[in-house]
């Protein structure tokens, strides 16, 4: 609307279907530089730029379904409680050696297809910080400003925390363990507010009201956690053209590719995301996904790998989880 282009420095604008306001948009406009994607054929294309240079304003115009963003997510590599077959969560611990060359290869592979970022968002977890600071290094952007929140970080374990995995299905059932693992809407108990791995004992969140802090969540919980950061401070660079790049977790991940293509809470807990692999999405105006020609069913974006090597990949993931909760893993892909 004409408010938000007033509003935004440089703006990446939906043009109203009239064209008597965009006229008034341009007029009105204080800013040197502003992008209009055009949401209707019917718009005056000459007259809008003639209005632009009239005022000395630089103008770009572009299709709506055109990409006018690029957003890139990436999972952190193993880490060490992945490795130990322990129920991580908010609990922050390092990545593995194995960690960190998955994030080697993440950023080898952006580097490799030339991607610039603009601005990247992470978790206040060391994991998904390691892995963000190991793609800047490679791709020699260690420049780029890097923005953190609680909100990226992975599901909350509650009373499961730190807990040895397959010790747990020998305590309370596969079946219970399965419900909490993969339904969408059935949380962990919750964690006890004298445990260390109670977040509200970390002086990291004391910034957080403590009745934000989650005892324990299910993936509903983590994407409606989730979702707030990625309207108020991830989609306005998006809405600026920028390249952004997000560092993060399996489910918080998770919650916005929910909120991207529109993913049922069903199909969602089935959903694999390999560890340091980028998942690129190319966003038109509306920040509408523009399903690449390399997508893989639900996804409308693209993962940075041969094929092959995504079909492996995703059956390592949810193998190496398997085997961690003792269940029988499925073959390898010949």
């Amino acid at each position: 609307g004409l408010d938000q282009l007033l509003d935004l420095p440089i703006s990446m604008v939906i043009m109203p279907t009239s064209s008597r306001m965009a006229w008034l948009a341009l007029l009105l406009a204080p800013h040197s530089s502003v992008a209009f994607a055009l949401s209707s054929s019917g718009a005056p294309r000459r007259a809008v730029s003639a209005v632009g240079a009239l005022r000395g304003m630089s103008v770009r115009l572009c299709e709506a379904g055109m990409p006018t963003s690029t957003l890139i997510l990436l999972r952190h590599g193993q880490s060490v409680w992945n490795e130990a077959s322990l129920f991580t969560g908010w609990a922050d611990v390092e990545l593995t050696t194995l960690g960190k060359n998955e994030a080697a290869q993440g950023a080898t592979a952006l580097w490799r297809e030339g991607y610039v970022v603009d601005v990247a968002y992470t978790s206040l977890l060391k994991r998904a910080q390691q892995t963000l600071d190991i793609v800047l290094k490679i791709t020699g952007q260690e420049d780029v400003p890097v923005h953190q929140s609680w909100r990226l970080n992975e599901r909350m374990y509650g009373g499961l925390t730190g807990l040895n995995k397959k010790e747990t299905v020998a305590k309370y059932g596969d079946e219970q363990v399965k419900k909490w693992r993969r339904s969408f809407s059935t949380p962990p108990p919750p964690i006890d507010t004298s445990s260390e791995h109670w977040p509200g004992n970390d002086n990291k969140y004391a910034h957080i009201r403590i009745s934000e802090i989650p005892l324990s969540e299910c993936l509903k919980d983590t994407v409606e956690r989730t979702l707030p950061y990625w309207r108020d401070a991830i989609t306005p660079a998006l809405k600026r053209g920028k390249t952004v790049l997000v560092a993060a977790h399996g489910n918080s991940i998770r919650g916005i590719l929910k909120h991207l293509d529109g993913i049922s809470d069903e199909e969602i807990t089935k959903l694999e995301v390999p560890t340091g692999i980028p998942l690129i999405y190319s966003l038109d105006a509306e920040l509408q996904p523009i399903a690449s020609p390399l997508a893989v069913a639900p996804l409308s974006g693209h993962f940075l790998a041969d094929p092959e090597e995504l079909k492996k990949a995703q059956e390592e993931v949810a193998n190496q989880s398997k085997l961690r909760y003792g269940e029988q893993a499925e073959p390898a892909a010949a």
